[in-house]
């Protein structure tokens, strides 16, 4: 049976497809025969070559599709994510050392008793003076042309060496690298691409001998060749833990940008900018993995080091433009301040990202992201957060997969919040939801489950992340200055002058309940400080009165209020006039009962000048108030009803014979009804050759959409019309 009703819901499924092609198929035919659409021949269509952006989309879901292995595995040294300790350089020898290896490799302890291996080139580079032609202004030297030359791809250990004996021969270098970091736990680096004055190479830093790319330090590390990279903070770090690579003599050309007060700081930019090169950077966060590399991915490659060198010329001419040599202490001297920040660029050392579970730090830590967002946990909570943020990085290791692969960030605190016990209600809450959590969902819901049990007396989330910070600076616990601590802070008091009299005083409202878990909420705010009035604990707050006035003072409710134009001001107080003389306001408002007055002259302004301000008698103003009897209004406000009735009675009449002939209404006949193959064919860009022939329509098939009953039409506006009258 469950066969029989799964082929019947497929035809249907089948059927319905079927008929929703054939609808839109005729509607665009339509399109097209009434030239609401202009369709190309296929010559035209297939002469037509795709944008650059349709190529990128072309291969971005080329690479969707297929499940790319991961090129890893096929390394001589596979990557196991397990270390612990130091990481040791991953040189076989040391070109042009000042300091031999086996001293530069010496184990030392940081501050916090913690064992490193030393950078292998620290001491070269502290040492390391720049060639004289960087601080040389000089004509830049050009480019080759981009379209009539290539860059040659280096996927052998051969062609490594014929690249390395050109590098050797230069003056100066440019190097970039492309990245991948989702499909593996640390990253991998993909591609290294490398330019000469006359050359680009491609090197496939994929290949299973990519350890024998060390030998490239005979040239990375060699003083008399300057190495011109753009960002290179992150790059530094890489060559040293995939390729064991280091560069001396660094010039980092986002420093000079930022020096010099570009705009802009990319390499796009740049790149735009000197040489008028659109540099096309979707494909900077493509899935650099994929071989046969895409010729389009190769000559995006290509362009981030083609100009480099280029742009470097220029750049290096307006830094010395803009220095100034003689101020002393380099305080003017823009090139200085460049070439000193690389330096500490090429100066970093890569270490092992070891898990912290105890204190979350580290860069993939859970401290950092737990500090960072605001939300308050509970203690059952916040050991859900913790348990599932190692459970994520521990899955990440043993798949080699980035930990966002694995599971975001904003799905941690989802779990921890909602603490699912079941899988229906974890799939609800992970939204998407990964392939590995899919695959591993018992093993996390196990997680979860056992972390709620254990955090009803486990740590507070505010206590523990205040420890961890007073770890990080120092200092006792009861001094951190963070915003997770109530900070220390006086106010002064404030003075009350003598000749005001004080209030009688009332109980002081104090807070009583004790609920609220200590350190939660500061007593000042850490953002503004003692700004609004920051208490310390000896300050006493004010009591609150229970004598105090929320009624506003008003002038008496006279006559004079409606007639005169003049502000309003308050009375003077009993102190200043014991005897009022005003008149109460049942007194001064008492008038008439058949007299007619008009509130307010509609669409004409008001004669300011015409209005009386006498003190003891009612102003009297034509366009305000009219106290005559006038005969006539009544008669005309009849007739005025009488009309409306009558437009009332007429417009009920019309509506109701329009339903009569709606329901007498001829059926429509199909045989008299215009045919579109009687339609008109004449394509309006020939009438125009021809102008003696009569213009016809041409056939539109939803002109009769048209042909429907208007709906209500938009209410008008107010106008200006006679005024408003009553009578009291």
């Amino acid at each position: 049976m469950r066969g029989f009703w799964g082929l019947r819901n497929a035809f249907w499924a089948m059927r319905l497809r079927v008929r929703s092609f054939l609808l839109e198929k005729a509607d665009i035919s339509l399109d097209e025969y009434t030239g609401a659409v202009k369709r190309l021949s296929p010559s035209v269509e297939q002469a037509q070559t795709p944008t650059k952006s349709q190529k990128f989309s072309r291969i971005s879901n080329a690479l969707r599709t297929q499940d790319i292995p991961k090129p890893q595995q096929n390394f001589r040294d596979i990557p196991t994510n397990a270390e612990s300790g130091p990481f040791k350089p991953l040189l076989e020898s040391k070109p042009h050392a000042v300091i031999p290896m086996n001293k530069a490799l010496e184990l030392f302890k940081d501050q916090n008793d913690v064992q490193h291996h030393p950078h292998p080139y620290q001491k070269e580079i502290e040492q390391y003076e720049y060639p004289s032609f960087v601080y040389t202004q000089a004509e830049p030297i050009p480019y080759h042309p981009y379209e009539s030359t290539t860059a040659i791809f280096v996927d052998t250990e051969e062609k490594v060496d014929e690249m390395l004996q050109e590098l050797k021969k230069a003056k100066e270098i440019a190097i970039d690298l492309e990245h991948h970091d989702s499909r593996s736990y640390i990253g991998i680096v993909s591609l290294m691409q490398i330019s000469t004055r006359d050359k680009d190479w491609i090197v496939d830093t994929l290949q299973p001998w990519r350890r024998k790319l060390n030998k490239l330090n005979d040239v990375f590390a060699d003083p008399k060749i300057l190495k011109v990279l753009h960002g290179a903070f992150m790059d530094i770090t890489w060559l040293q833990r995939d390729l064991g690579l280091y560069v001396v003599g660094l010039f980092d050309t986002h420093f000079a940008s930022r020096a010099l007060g570009y705009s802009g700081g990319s390499l796009a930019f740049l790149l735009k900018k000197f040489v008028n090169f659109d540099a096309q950077k979707q494909y900077q966060t493509a899935d650099w993995r994929i071989r046969p590399l895409p010729q389009e991915m190769f000559e995006y490659a290509r362009s981030d080091t083609h100009f480099l060198l280029y742009i470097y010329d220029n750049m290096r001419n307006e830094l010395i433009q803009k220095s100034d040599f003689t101020v002393p202490d380099h305080e003017k001297d823009k090139i200085h301040d460049v070439l000193t920040r690389s330096r500490d660029t090429a100066l970093q050392r890569y270490e092992h990202p070891v898990y912290d579970a105890a204190q979350g730090l580290g860069a993939g830590g859970w401290y950092k992201m737990l500090s960072r967002t605001p939300a308050l946990l509970d203690k059952q909570q916040f050991a859900v957060f913790r348990a599932v943020h190692q459970w994520r990085d521990e899955v990440a290791r043993e798949q080699d997969d980035s930990t966002h692969y694995v599971m975001a960030n904003h799905n941690i605190f989802s779990l921890a919040k909602g603490m699912p016990t079941e899988k229906a209600a974890l799939f609800a809450m992970l939204q998407p939801t990964s392939q590995t959590v899919r695959l591993r969902a018992d093993e996390l819901v196990s997680v979860i489950t056992k972390a709620k049990e254990q955090g009803e007396n486990g740590p507070d989330m505010i206590s523990t992340l205040k420890e961890i910070e007073a770890h990080l600076l120092g200092v006792p616990l009861n001094e951190t200055p963070s915003h997770f601590a109530a900070l220390k802070q006086s106010q002064p008091q404030q003075t009350i002058p003598a000749s005001v009299p004080s209030a009688p005083t009332a109980p002081v409202l104090s807070r009583t309940d004790s609920s609220e878990p200590s350190g939660v909420r500061a007593k000042v705010s850490q953002f503004w400080g003692g700004l609004f009035g920051g208490k310390s604990q000896n300050h006493q707050s004010r009591p609150y009165s229970s004598n105090i006035s929320l009624s506003v003072p008003l002038p008496p409710l006279t006559a004079e209020v409606f007639a005169s134009s003049a502000p309003l001001t308050a009375p003077p107080t009993p102190q200043a006039s014991a005897t009022p003389t005003s008149a109460t306001p049942s007194e001064s408002l008492a008038t008439p009962k058949d007299r007619i007055f008009t509130l307010k002259e509609r669409g004409r302004k008001r004669n300011s000048d015409a209005i009386s301000t006498g003190n003891d008698s009612l102003a009297t103003n034509a366009d305000e108030i009219d106290i005559t009897a006038d005969e006539s209004l009544e008669a005309k406000r009849e007739a005025k009803r009488q009309r409306k009735e009558q437009k009332k009675a007429e417009k009920e009449a019309a509506a109701q014979h329009a339903a009569e002939v709606d329901l007498e209404e001829e059926e429509f006949d199909y045989a008299a009804a215009p045919s579109v193959l009687d339609a008109n064919k004449v394509d309006p860009r020939d009438r125009k050759k021809n102008k003696k022939e009569p213009k016809t329509k041409a056939f539109n098939p939803f002109v009769k959409a048209l042909d429907t009953m208007k709906g209500m039409p938009r209410q008008q506006k107010e106008r200006a019309g006679k005024s408003m009258t009553f009578r009291k």
